[in-house]
């Protein structure tokens, strides 16, 4: 197995694109820490899980936290997976000063601090892979400043990608199109229209799985991603083209 014998965190692994990336990499044959906010239920059903943690992102001191609870289950990590994110917002005449700030602690600042606190445990040789969104190349007025917090993800998978490259670490950013996840289903599910509309804005002319993200999140997870590094790999079944 490609993972044998690492140590991968996946933030937000109890469901949708995490959920499917946990159990990815387990199947890889990574030890698959996750973490969760509120569903310890959901959390318990991840298939090939070696633990999972309560962490609640969006806070001062969040990512400490993390670790510590991290530290009781493994010494050192191999792979880190940036996934917990609030996965929409508003326009700009409807956002309020807390929801911006709140989407941007959530989405940015905590992968921010998950990261900076994770390097003393991170082993030279490592990933790290944030997952970002395929919003933050196309224009989406209706949930702007979601889609500005994946575009800072990406400048801060750039500069580390140069600030780690050193230590043999790889930085890259996976961006999603439109997933059948919960998230998406008050609209996508059950409604016909709406699923062909957002099939057809993808080339390759349908919906994107959780299973199509986890597979390019562990491509990049393995040996064979080692000269990738520093960029953005659009997994949105080509929207927008």
């Amino acid at each position: 197995m490609v993972l044998a014998g690492k140590i991968a965190l996946v933030t937000g692994g109890s469901r949708g694109i995490g959920r499917a990336i946990a159990e990815r990499l387990a199947r890889d044959g990574a030890t698959v820490g996750i973490t969760y906010a509120r569903d310890e239920a959901a959390a318990a059903e991840v298939e090939g899980k070696a633990f999972a943690v309560r962490a609640e992102f969006g806070r001062h001191g969040d990512a400490a936290a993390l670790w510590e609870a991290f530290d009781a289950h493994a010494g050192h990590v191999d792979i880190i997976v940036n996934n917990a994110a609030i996965g929409r917002s508003s326009d700009l005449a409807g956002l309020t000063e807390d929801d911006f700030d709140e989407v941007f602690a959530v989405n940015v600042r905590a992968p921010f601090f998950v990261v900076r606190e994770g390097l003393k445990r991170l082993r030279d040789g490592g990933r790290i892979i944030n997952i970002s969104s395929g919003a933050a190349r196309i224009a989406m007025p209706e949930i702007i400043a979601y889609s500005s917090t994946k575009g800072a993800l990406d400048t801060f998978t750039l500069n580390l990608a140069k600030e780690l490259g050193p230590r043999g670490i790889t930085v890259n950013s996976v961006a999603p199109g439109i997933v059948d996840t919960d998230v998406n289903a008050n609209w996508l599910r059950g409604n016909a229209e709406a699923e062909a509309h957002a099939a057809s804005l993808a080339a390759l002319g349908r919906v994107g799985q959780p299973e199509d993200i986890a597979d390019v999140v562990a491509f990049l997870a393995s040996d064979n991603a080692r000269w990738v590094t520093g960029r953005v790999v659009d997994a949105t079944g080509g929207a927008g083209l």
